[in-house]
C-alpha cells in the first residue's frame, strides 16, 4: 500500500469490523469521520464525560522540519495540536497528553531532551499537561516516531441530530498546512517564479493550525457536528464528515475558501489544494448558517457556508454548470508531490 491513510475501504474491512467485543463505559468509538472516541466514568448515566484520541508520525524539532524535500515528518507542537483539534471537533477540551516515543538507534539524548521540550513549550501554550508515556530505542525504526494520546472532557452534549437543509460552514480556509509545508520545503524553487514575500507569507501559514477558538464558539452557538480538516483535504473531510453524520452534502466549489498563496504554490508544485493537507479548517454543520458565520467573524475567524446537507446518500461538488460526484478519499497530494521529487 502507498504512505498516507489506510484506505477507506481496507480501514473498514480489516480495522473496525475487528473490533467486536463492547463495553458500556464507551459511549461511542472512533470510527470513519469521528477521531475521537468519548466515555462516560458514570457508565449508568450514559452521558460522555472524557474524550481521547490518537496521532502518530515521525517526528523531527523545529530546526529540522524542511531538513529534506523528501521526507514528511512534522514536529512535537504539530502532532499535539492535531490531537487538540481532534478533540475540539469531537466536542471535547483537552487537559492532557501521553507522549510515546520510539527512536532508532544512535538517537543521542540532546535528541530526545529537544523533542521533549518542544513538546513541553506546546502544552504549556494549550494548557494542557503530559501525563505520561514512553520512550524507547528500537531497531524497528529508522526515525523517530510519536505516538500522542490526547485526553480531554467532553463539553457538546446531545447536539442536535444532522438533518436535511442544514449549512455546511467551513472556517478559515483550506490547504492551509500544506501549502505551509509546500512553501518551506520549495521555498527557493518557488521564488525563482513568485514573489519572495508571497512564499514567505505561506510558509507561515502554520500559524493558523488551531481550531480550538471556532470549535468553542461554534459550541456555544448550537452547532449540530464538528469534524476538523487534515489529510486528504477538504474533499476527503466533507466525504467523511457525510459518512459519519449518514447525510448526503452538495457542495458549491467555488465558495471553498482559498488563499491566493496556497493556489500559486500549489500550481507550482503540480498539487490539487482540493486534497491537500488542511489542518486549521474546521467544518460545521448548523441549523443557522449565516448566524454561525456572523459569530464566528465577530471573534476573528473568517468563515463561509459552501452547501447544504441533503435527504440523500449522495456527495456532489457544483462547479458553475459541472456537477460532479465526490470520489472517495484519495491519498493527500502532499505526498505524491514528495515522491515526485524523488523521482
Amino acid at each position: 500500500m502507498n504512505k498516507g491513510k489506510l484506505p477507506e475501504n481496507a480501514l473498514k474491512r480489516s480495522v473496525l469490523r475487528q473490533l467486536k467485543t463492547k463495553r458500556q463505559e464507551v459511549v461511542s468509538s472512533a470510527e470513519v469521520g469521528m477521531d475521537c472516541a468519548l466515555f462516560s466514568v458514570d457508565s449508568k448515566s450514559g452521558a460522555a464525560d472524557l474524550c481521547s484520541c490518537m496521532q502518530e508520525a515521525a517526528v523531527v524539532s523545529e530546526a529540522e522540519r524542511f531538513g529534506s524535500k523528501k521526507q514528511y515528518a512534522v514536529t512535537m507542537p504539530q502532532l499535539i495540536q492535531r490531537c487538540a483539534n481532534n478533540l475540539a471537533a469531537g466536542g471535547g477540551s483537552i487537559f492532557a497528553v501521553e507522549i510515546c516515543l520510539l527512536l532508532p538507534e544512535g538517537t543521542e539524548e540532546p535528541e530526545v531532551r529537544t523533542l521533549m521540550q518542544e513538546a513541553e513549550s506546546a502544552c504549556k501554550e494549550l494548557q494542557i499537561q503530559i501525563a505520561g508515556g514512553q520512550t524507547r530505542i528500537t531497531e524497528a525504526v529508522t526515525s523517530p516516531i510519536a505516538v500522542i494520546t490526547g485526553l480531554g472532557h467532553v463539553v457538546l452534549q446531545k447536539a442536535k441530530k444532522p438533518a436535511p437543509g442544514m449549512d455546511v460552514v467551513i472556517s478559515k480556509w483550506i490547504g492551509l498546512e500544506g501549502t505551509a509545508q509546500l512553501a518551506g520545503r520549495f521555498r527557493e524553487d518557488i521564488i525563482t517564479r513568485y514573489p519572495q514575500y508571497l512564499v514567505d507569507e505561506a510558509a507561515l501559514f502554520e500559524r493558523y493550525r488551531s481550531v480550538l477558538p471556532e470549535a468553542a464558539t461554534a459550541v456555544k452557538s448550537g452547532v449540530c457536528m464538528m469534524h476538523d480538516l487534515s489529510e486528504g483535504g477538504v474533499f476527503a473531510s466533507l466525504w467523511e464528515l457525510a459518512q459519519r453524520a449518514g447525510v448526503g452534502l452538495t457542495i458549491d466549489l467555488k465558495k471553498i475558501p482559498l488563499r491566493q498563496e496556497t493556489v500559486e504554490v500549489c500550481e507550482f508544485c503540480g498539487v490539487n489544494p482540493y486534497e491537500l493537507l488542511s489542518g486549521g479548517s474546521l467544518l460545521m454543520l448548523a441549523e443557522d448558517g449565516p448566524g454561525l458565520v456572523l459569530t464566528l467573524e465577530e471573534a476573528g475567524i473568517p468563515a463561509s457556508i459552501i452547501g447544504k446537507v441533503t435527504d440523500s446518500n449522495d456527495k456532489i461538488i457544483l462547479n458553475e454548470d459541472e456537477v460532479r460526484y465526490m470520489d472517495r478519499p484519495k491519498r493527500d497530494a502532499l505526498f505524491g508531490c514528495l515522491e515526485s521529487f524523488e523521482s
